[in-house]
């Protein structure tokens, strides 16, 4: 009779023993569930705002495979000619004055252009100021064999202070 009631307690005491362990490694099991549930909510965001950056790129000259594809057959690298047009035009920066393609006179002091964004292999954004007032243009650019860059303003637009 001993021998039954010591074995029937041993038994429920590695019951409840298994029990408990049980119900740790379940509780582990579900924190990990949730943890990687919240990771692919992450990844999910991060892939969704990975797409509306390509879609940022899509008006860009390197993103551009026409673009790319004109620029080739001229005989030029499309990273070469952003640099080389950068160049030239940050280059007239440095001239005494305000800059040469900015339609409007500084106020505060010289316009110069501090911002480029290449469009395609013909157009270009351009963001200038004099310090305190600014603005943006578009400009038409051409490169030509010879490694002569034609420019010119299309359209700017200068906003009002605030």
């Amino acid at each position: 009779m001993y021998l039954f009631f010591f074995t029937l307690l041993f038994v429920i005491f590695q019951y409840m023993n298994e029990k408990k362990i049980f119900g740790k490694q379940e509780n582990k099991i579900e924190s990990q569930r949730n943890k990687i549930n919240k990771l692919k909510d992450q990844v999910k965001v991060i892939t969704d705002s990975l797409e509306s950056l390509s879609n940022v790129d899509y008006f860009s000259l390197q993103g551009n495979e026409n673009a790319i594809s004109y620029i080739e057959s001229l005989g030029f690298e499309a990273l070469e000619i952003e640099t080389f047009v950068s160049d030239y035009i940050y280059d007239l920066n440095l001239k005494k004055g305000n800059h040469q393609l900015v339609p409007y006179e500084g106020i505060n002091g010289d316009m110069k252009i501090n911002k480029l964004k290449f469009l395609n292999h013909k157009w270009i954004i351009a963001d200038y100021t004099d310090g305190r007032y600014w603005g943006e243009m578009v400009l038409e650019y051409y490169v030509t064999k010879d490694r002569k860059i034609e420019l010119k303003q299309i359209s700017s637009l200068m906003y009002p202070v605030q």
